[in-house]
């Protein structure tokens, strides 16, 4: 355990890639088998379950510490993380301890504190703050709260393995995918030596396209490129091995019983095909909204009313494997061949294609581009109609050219305090627009929430307006007198008769502090209204 925490103290602190990949490998090479498999599943956000709720972890902590607990609430929300709050009020009393201590057997310990009594919980927390030291507490605290959250790529930790065991980095990558569980699964058995049996389950790994940032005659000649539309759903692959049909998400999750419908595809095609598309909102035959689809997510169980409600399809863009062979090493071109011979014979009426267009001249997408969103897309893709399926996020081959944000100029009403390095400091923000209420009074009814897109030196200047014009708080959240305007930036907008603007926005942010505005000259309710008309 004080291996895994040192080795997430030396990846925290360290901004050189090469560093942490270093850090990694020294790990995996000298872990035992079961730690080396919870370190891979927690560095790929496979946490254990919350054993305790935090409001109880914050009266423990309080008590071994021997402060009040409105002492530790304050120390809470200036530190703004529970982890590290914990860490540091708890004082490093050392006592007689196993330092060989494994992080499999404290995880295993974790996750059996569901079964003990109140009592011998509160006494086996004790006993760790005590004995760890500051960042092993640190880490340990992490893995309680459920909040495990280090900054290693799927790609670092894949690089670092495929250099510990030889064994090639997209083959690691593929067999990490997909639904496995640490509690039952050995190193040998997910990376030296996997079962064949337990790979046919598994989606591949996903090609990720880099955001456009160079200009289209930069990338060569024309007629070597196709366009699509890029599209706001849930990226998936629908696999049909062994006459069994699955549905996985980008994040490696099973998710066919979030959309049972759609694996109503995997009838009407054969074994050994896995196709790759996005998920999206399909009523009434046309696209419709992020919000629609965000029902049917995290369900355990999908009723037939709601797949009613919110009806999708697969809009299928590439094909990985046919007839039981892995043809990624196939061009686009001949990927795309064999995908539209699938979907035209299936003709199966939740699966789509999605349409590449071939350009003659670059102004071909430039026009396609700016007619996106009456595509109901978010922009475009250019592919190259030669390259492969890669593993990740390579640039070259794949670009994701989205259209603009949507921007709302609206006032800042309510500030919380940041986490991690800005726990100091309020900077996150909840925002208003102007609405006319019954009694046809002016008033400022809140629309979102938003915590990026301010350099530091204007998130310290906005926390210092904020701690000057508090007009009330309410535990962490301080209401702030009206009087800053932002223009917020989002992707998308949809009616919500959960949120009291009467709207949803997807992805806001800052985009920029307006001091050239007035809170009068901030926008409306009816503005938001009119930009989901355009």
């Amino acid at each position: 355990m004080i291996d895994f925490a040192h080795l997430v103290e030396n990846i925290d602190k360290s901004t050189k890639t090469t560093l942490k990949i270093k850090a990694l490998e020294d790990y995996f090479k000298n872990a035992i088998s079961e730690d080396k498999v919870w370190a891979i599943a927690l560095f790929s956000s496979k946490r254990p379950k919350r054993a305790i709720k935090t409001s109880d972890l914050r009266v423990y902590a309080s008590e071994v510490a021997k402060i009040p607990l409105w002492l530790f609430e304050e120390s809470y929300h200036i530190v703004g993380d529970l982890a590290e709050t914990i860490a540091l009020v708890v004082p490093g009393v050392k006592l007689k301890s196993n330092k060989k201590t494994s992080l499999s057997s404290v995880i295993n310990e974790i996750i059996n504190l569901k079964n003990l009594s109140e009592k011998n919980q509160k006494k086996y927390l004790a006993f760790q703050w005590l004995n760890f030291d500051y960042y092993s507490r640190f880490v340990f605290n992490k893995l309680i709260t459920g909040g495990f959250r280090i900054g290693v790529s799927q790609k670092l930790m894949t690089k670092s393995l495929s250099n510990v065991t030889g064994i090639d980095q997209d083959t690691i990558a593929y067999q990490l995918m997909g639904n496995w569980d640490p509690q039952t699964t050995s190193f040998e058995n997910l990376i030296l030596n996997p079962d064949k049996q337990s790979l046919i389950y598994k989606p591949y790994p996903f090609y990720l396209a880099h955001s456009l940032d160079i200009k289209l005659e930069n990338l060569g000649n024309c007629k070597d490129w196709i366009y699509e539309n890029k599209w706001d759903g849930i990226r998936g692959q629908l696999i049909k091995r062994n006459n069994e049909v699955m549905l996985w998400s980008r994040g490696g999750e099973l998710i066919s019983s979030q959309f049972p419908d759609l694996l109503e595809i995997g009838t009407d095609i054969s074994n050994g095909t896995v196709i790759d598309g996005e998920i999206l909102p399909f009523k009434n035959s046309k696209i419709g909204s992020f919000n629609d689809l965000q029902k049917r997510l995290g369900r355990k169980k999908v009723s037939t009313k709601i797949i009613r409600e919110n009806p999708v399809v697969l809009k299928a863009y590439d094909l990985l494997e046919h007839n039981n062979n892995d043809i990624r090493y196939l061009s686009y071109i001949k990927r795309r061949e064999y995908l539209s011979e699938i979907v035209n014979a299936t003709n199966h009426p939740l699966l789509n294609i999605s349409k590449y267009f071939e350009i003659s001249k670059w102004k071909n997408a430039i026009d396609a581009y700016s007619q996106s969103r009456d595509n109901r897309s978010e922009g475009l893709m250019i592919k190259n109609k030669n390259a492969v399926y890669k593993v990740g996020r390579k640039k070259g081959d794949w670009w994701k050219w989205k259209v603009e944000p949507y921007t709302i100029d609206a006032v800042l009403t309510y500030a919380m305090r940041g986490h991690g390095r800005r726990a100091n400091l309020f900077t996150d923000y909840t925002f208003g627009l102007w609405n006319t209420n019954s009694k046809g009074k002016k008033e400022l009814v809140t629309f979102a929430k938003a915590y990026s897109g301010l350099t530091d030196k204007e998130f310290k200047k906005v926390d210092s307006f904020i701690k000057k014009n508090t007009l009330d708080k309410f535990g962490p959240v301080r209401s702030v007198l009206p009087q800053l305007v932002f223009e917020i930036a989002f992707e998308g907008i949809a009616k919500s008769s959960r949120h009291k603007s009467g709207f949803a926005v997807r992805f806001p942010r800052i985009f920029r502090w307006r001091i050239d505005k007035n809170i009068n000259d901030a926008n409306s309710i009816d503005d938001l209204s009119k930009l989901l008309n355009e």
